[in-house]
Formats: structure tokens, C-alpha cells, sequence
């Protein structure tokens, strides 16, 4: 399984694709690490036709997000508003006694805590 920079809730803006989803910025819904994909929130929207189901669910068009892949999303340093990279720095911090050492998100422009 692979190792994301990116996490649900995080507020994303779109650096390629096509006309229509590049430059928006929206809320990761959901990351799906087995294809490297991520639904946001308002970007890459479709429309399905759905059929009416038998518990009674009314049919007709659905639009839904669609997931697109991870490499086409930067995470928005939330100071800025611009996009940037994610990088980590290791913390000991002091819980209950214990010393334990933390990763914490950086943005690699500003150096602020994400």
C-alpha cells in the first residue's frame, strides 16, 4: 500500500487536466490508495443515468465526483491559498509521561505546519 501526502479533508486545487477541473480547489471526500485516486469535492463531476431500483429509490441523472489521479492534485497551504509541496518533519513530543517521536506536515514554501 502506498504512502500519500495527502489526506481526506484536505482543501486540494487541481495543477493539470482538462479546461474545466484545472485550478479548481476543492476537499479531498476520499483517497482510494489502491489506483492512486482521489474524489474531490465539486471537481471532475458526471453525469450517470441510473436506473430506478426495487426498494424503491427514484432513478433518473446523477451527478457524482469522480476520482481523479493523485499526481494531478497539489495540497493549498492554508496561509497563501497557493498551491504547494508536502514535506515532514519528526517532533519527540511529551505524552503521559513518554516521550514519543511525531511526523508533522510541512508546506516546503512557507515552512508552516499544515
Amino acid at each position: 500500500m502506498a504512502k500519500f501526502k495527502i489526506k481526506t479533508g484536505d482543501l486540494v486545487q487541481v495543477i493539470s487536466g482538462n479546461k474545466q477541473n484545472k485550478g479548481k480547489q476543492g476537499k479531498v471526500l476520499r483517497v482510494i490508495t489502491e489506483t492512486s485516486r482521489v474524489v474531490v469535492e465539486g471537481v471532475n463531476v458526471v453525469t450517470k443515468h441510473q436506473r430506478a431500483s426495487a426498494q424503491g429509490e427514484a432513478g433518473g441523472i446523477v451527478k457524482t465526483e469522480a476520482p481523479i489521479h493523485i499526481s494531478n492534485v497539489m495540497l493549498v497551504d492554508p496561509e497563501t491559498g497557493k498551491p504547494t509541496r508536502v514535506g515532514y518533519r519528526t517532533e519527540t513530543v511529551e505524552r503521559d509521561g513518554k516521550q514519543k517521536t511525531v511526523r508533522v506536515r510541512v508546506s516546503k514554501s512557507t515552512g508552516k505546519d499544515l
